[in-house]
């Protein structure tokens, strides 16, 4: 089976006097991806008794520092390649060059000053925003496509993504060693894919242990997530950043997502341990769990039952008739007993 990819990686492109206008596939789909994260992050948020308004000003703020950062952490692996460019080329993400890790610290940091500025709990917020950041990825990643790129070596399943010559990396761009009807493998789809089985994962344990979850457990179920599918897919990719800052294959050197990756999983499993082990200690302890540690995941509501209306109403009347006539005094009740 062969996938092909579009010819045209712009879904808007013309001409306005001596000005180019356009618009990538690649841009529609980042931005598009963010949206409806954004909108279900808002949801999210709402439900959990938060004000929607803050979701949305972190997505905004996270967009611009997790390109920023992208652009930041991708040129710096590629230093070589960018060493006696222009400044312009260097900042300009449109010449080709982000990278998800950076994305992820600038998005962090954004989190950080956002909620250390409104005083909100950034924990709280990064738990709430994970499943559908990782929704965000999953729809980003088609982007590659249109653009094609992030694809992998060549496969021989008999199945995967057509590359137009010009967009191959060497040695791949050889047509006598590699003709055009080479599949690669689509990386970018087995990424996609990945993240969206890691949004349904996020979405069942927040259901099914919501019971257990602590505070932080979603931001370190995600690291783990992202992370495992990640160091896999990353080795089979054709243009990973390396370690000895030179893009590629990696064949001399350590491919640098895929130490980002172990990172991320490593840090994810000490940071569940740890979580979880301080809980149990508190409960040995005898020590109550406070509001700080405990995960909301959904409207109490949802989960307890609540009194009937007309239950509230008499609870109420009571209330009323209590402030009315002072405490109540036992020894001024009428004696019930039967007569004899």
């Amino acid at each position: 089976m062969q996938i092909y990819p579009p010819d045209d990686p712009f879904l808007i492109q013309f001409m306005l006097g001596s000005f180019e206008v356009a618009l990538r596939w690649y841009g529609v789909l980042i931005v598009g991806g963010a949206m409806i994260a954004g909108q279900w992050a808002a949801n999210r948020a709402a439900k959990r008794g938060h004000d929607p308004e803050h979701m949305w000003n972190m997505v905004v703020f996270g967009m611009i520092m997790g390109i920023a950062f992208a652009r930041i952490y991708y040129v710096i692996f590629e230093w070589p390649r960018f060493a006696n460019q222009s400044w312009l080329m260097i900042l300009n993400p449109a010449t080709g060059g982000l990278a998800i890790h950076g994305a992820l610290i600038g998005t962090a940091l954004a989190a950080f000053i956002y909620t250390k500025r409104h005083n909100l709990n950034m924990i709280e917020w990064l738990d709430i925003v994970m499943p559908t950041f990782l929704l965000a990825q999953a729809i980003g990643r088609w982007g590659n496509f249109f653009n094609q790129e992030a694809y992998g070596q060549p496969s021989n399943l008999g199945f995967g993504v057509v590359i137009d010559a010009p967009n191959r990396l060497a040695p791949y761009n050889d047509l006598d060693k590699y003709p055009a009807s080479t599949l690669f493998h689509p990386t970018f789809l087995y990424e996609s894919l990945w993240n969206l089985l890691g949004v349904g994962l996020l979405v069942l344990i927040e259901r099914r242990y919501r019971d257990i979850l602590r505070r932080g457990d979603m931001v370190l179920f995600y690291a783990i997530i992202y992370g495992t599918g990640r160091l896999w897919i990353e080795g089979l990719r054709v243009d990973s950043l390396c370690t000895d800052l030179i893009g590629g294959g990696c064949d001399e050197s350590l491919r640098v997502a895929q130490i980002a990756s172990i990172v991320l999983i490593v840090g994810g499993v000490i940071g569940l341990w740890i979580n979880h082990a301080r809980h149990i200690e508190e409960a040995v302890d005898g020590s109550s769990d406070s509001a700080e540690d405990i995960i909301v995941v959904a409207p109490k509501s949802l989960f307890d039952e609540t009194p009937a209306p007309e239950t509230v109403r008499i609870e109420d009347a009571m209330l009323d008739k209590v402030n009315q006539t002072g405490p109540l005094n036992i020894d001024t009740l009428p004696d019930n007993k039967p007569k004899e």
